[in-house]
């Protein structure tokens, strides 16, 4: 196989195991799922909302967002902001991001410590 066809599936998987933190970071200010998905593509982090809205049922689900229904408009959209219990769990997973990164870049220099 060739780096382009093995490259794209490994990307793939890094960026997937990534989604929940980059929702949590994005949701401090409400936002609706369309929204969501183009504040993330705005910031390099695209997600298909096949993926996007099954997620954020589930963190709402988890207690780790709060959702609400604005009617105000023609057409309804139910708003998402990351809760109590998210902003914690948010905090938590950036914390342990920082120590991934941080072992990965002492492994890709030789270090095993």
């Amino acid at each position: 196989m060739t780096r382009d066809e093995v490259l794209p599936g490994h990307i793939q998987e890094l960026r997937r195991g990534t989604v929940v933190l980059a929702c949590l970071a994005t949701l401090s200010e409400p936002r609706y799922g369309y929204a969501l998905l183009e504040s993330l593509s705005s910031a390099g982090f695209s997600v298909d909302g096949n993926t996007l809205y099954p997620l954020l049922r589930r963190l709402e689900k988890q207690g780790l967002l709060e959702s609400e229904w604005n009617t105000d408009e023609p057409r309804p959209r139910k708003f998402y902001r990351v809760s109590a219990l998210g902003t914690a769990i948010l905090n938590d997973l950036i914390d342990e991001w920082r120590t991934l990164n941080t072992s990965i870049e002492s492994l890709s220099r030789g270090g095993t410590e």
